[in-house]
């Protein structure tokens, strides 16, 4: 199987930063993209940031936000700056993998990691 694991959630004063990582590992031939969408509580999940044959990214977070890569270590990363309140909410890693062993693209999904930014 496929295991997605976030980390680097917290608690964060407004206006500061945080970094979040998400390793993919297990039975993996290929990733063609990863990202990272979040949950605010009553809430749906929405998109945050993908990065793919292209990086593309929600309005709310465009220039304070970077996604980036790592290929070699099935690893994404968000560095979130200039943090806001309303930027509170569970963030989930997503990645679509490629099984080793199959010929389909699936979704995979990280358990979340909580962020905090207070006001």
């Amino acid at each position: 199987q496929v295991q997605v694991v976030e980390s680097g959630g917290g608690l964060v004063q407004a206006g500061g930063s945080l970094r979040l990582s998400c390793a993919a590992s297990g039975n993996i031939f290929t990733i063609n993209e990863m990202g990272w969408f979040r949950q605010a509580p009553g809430k749906q999940r929405d998109v945050v940031a993908t990065s793919g044959l292209t990086t593309a990214y929600a309005d709310s977070v465009k220039g304070r936000f970077t996604i980036s890569r790592d290929n070699a270590k099935n690893t994404v990363y968000l560095q979130m700056n200039s943090l806001k309140p309303e930027d509170t909410a569970v963030y989930y890693c997503n990645a679509h993998v490629r099984r080793i062993g199959t010929n389909y693209y699936e979704y995979f999904w990280g358990q979340g990691t909580q962020v905090t930014v207070d006001s």
